[in-house]
């Protein structure tokens, strides 16, 4: 055995952890040779944090998920500066997009986060998907294709290198892999069709890293998630897709693959496949050390072989190396802001139907507002805010799932809801409210049912700027 295999072992893993501050534990990990970790909203991520960590391994690989819109890391307590993906498929404006996509890397850049865990390459095939929704660039492969492929230049144009994902594609899943293990029913021709071209595009416009599904797809593999899959991860995306860049796994305490094997097996069984790092979206140092030494363990029993975990460790630092190389291009998208493009995708993003005018403070009814796993639950819809702002008193009621309506008084009424095409009983209570006051606003965040009320806007996703666009329209 090699005398660094514990170090081979670290490199590969990339765990996140409570709190705001640094734990000592994490620190020492990285000054053992941990090859990354992730952020959260929760650690208050930033340039100062960062440092904290390159000055015990300056080469880790620092990840976040940075995707604009419903999930952000940076922005959680205001909500995100860009509107999000199916926002821009909608615009499908690619230099839109890819405007955006560098000014999310120009942020990253300034807190020298080395990799964005985006942008979303699913087609959201499926408009029931629980956990892609607006996170897509839409339903359509070449849709999709063409913007993960801007959104990529743009990232790794400011020299943030991007990850595509969820390969080989979480967009047509009735079932939420955070909670449980999604069955993707679809022939490996309609796989080739529809949800592997925006690898492929990915893959050919140089994208650093790719996400692994916690997806069971059985024209691939019958038995394995695809991140477990060797078929999956290295005979389709290594070998028949090409991509030789670092692999990493979507988090393994996901109960996808959580409900099915320990965090050290998962680790052994999707190194084995062909994937390069280990995301453990939450960790504490027993639970780190217990997976290292699961691989260790693995490879002195020759389960793993060791060659296979010098290549995964090969990967991540080549990342790190990449990344190290892109100093002038980061230097640049810092000196080059593009402050206003979020807003501008945002606005060009809004639909509408009908016509309203608020010229007094409304009173705003949010009717769901519990998001998937992926949205941090502190992240804010914004509209009350966004009205408040223009107009001063604007009052919000946040209603319970299935929950009753408030009692309306005489002030104007605006329903916010999200993705009512995939709830029956958001739509009935829209239509109640819109019985009782025919001139009811609506606005929807997400994937958007038939039009209702007097007004009915759709932001097509969840952010800041969405909002605003939203209360400029309806105070114009």
């Amino acid at each position: 055995m090699s005398p660094d295999l514990y170090r081979l072992a670290m490199t590969v893993l990339q765990p996140g952890y409570e709190g705001a501050s640094a734990p000592d534990w994490l620190l020492r990990a990285l000054g053992e040779g941990l090859g990354g970790l992730v952020l959260f909203a929760r650690n208050d991520p930033g340039e100062q944090l960062v440092q904290r960590f390159r000055a015990e391994n300056p080469g880790a690989v620092v990840a976040i998920d940075e995707e604009g819109g419903a999930v952000t890391r940076l922005e959680v307590t205001s909500g995100s500066s860009f509107p999000g993906n199916r926002a821009l498929g909608v615009v499908d404006d690619v230099a839109l997009t890819e405007r955006v996509g560098r000014q999310i890397g120009r942020m990253l850049a300034e807190a020298d986060i080395t990799l964005n865990y985006a942008p979303s390459a699913d087609v959201n095939a499926n408009p029931a998907n629980p956990v892609i929704g607006v996170r897509s660039f839409g339903p359509t492969a070449d849709l999709v294709s063409r913007h993960t492929v801007a959104y990529v230049n743009g990232v790794q144009g400011a020299g943030v290198a991007a990850c595509a994902k969820h390969f080989p594609g979480h967009g047509d899943t009735v079932t939420d892999s955070h909670l449980a293990l999604p069955t993707v029913h679809a022939s490996r021709e309609l796989l080739a069709e529809r949800d592997l071209p925006p690898f492929r595009a990915a893959i050919g416009a140089g994208v650093r890293s790719i996400m692994s599904g916690h997806l069971l797809v059985p024209a691939l593999d019958p038995s394995m998630p695809a991140t477990l899959s060797r078929s999956v991860m290295t005979e389709l995306l290594r070998g028949e897709l090409g991509f030789d860049g670092m692999l990493v796994t979507d988090a393994i305490e996901m109960r996808a693959v959580a409900a099915m094997f320990s965090p050290g097996e998962i680790a052994v069984r999707a190194l084995g496949a062909g994937v390069d790092a280990i995301c453990v979206g939450l960790s504490t140092e027993r639970s780190l050390h217990e997976i290292r030494d699961a691989v260790v363990a693995a490879v002195q029993a020759g389960v793993l072989p060791e060659e296979r975990l010098a290549e995964a460790a090969g990967r991540v630092l080549a990342l790190s190396g990449w990344y190290d190389r892109q100093s002038a291009l980061r230097e640049k998208a810092c000196a080059d802001v593009d402050g206003g493009v979020g807003l501008d995708a945002a606005r060009a993003a809004l639909t509408t139907t009908g016509t309203a005018s608020l010229t007094r403070a409304p009173l705003v009814v949010e009717v769901n507002t519990r998001l998937n796993k992926a949205v941090d639950p502190s992240t804010p819809t914004g509209i009350t805010a966004a009205l408040g702002a223009l107009l001063p008193g604007t009052e919000r009621v946040q209603m319970e799932p299935e929950g009753e309506l408030p009692p309306f008084d005489d002030r104007p009424v605006v329903l916010v809801v999200h993705d009512a095409a995939r709830h029956p009983w958001v739509r009935e209570t829209v239509a109640r409210a819109v019985r009782v006051r025919p001139e009811v606003i609506v606005v929807d965040t997400g994937i958007p049912a038939a039009p209702a009320g007097a007004a009915h806007l759709v932001t097509h996703g969840i952010s800041r700027v969405s909002a605003q666009a939203a209360a400029e329209w309806l105070t114009r």
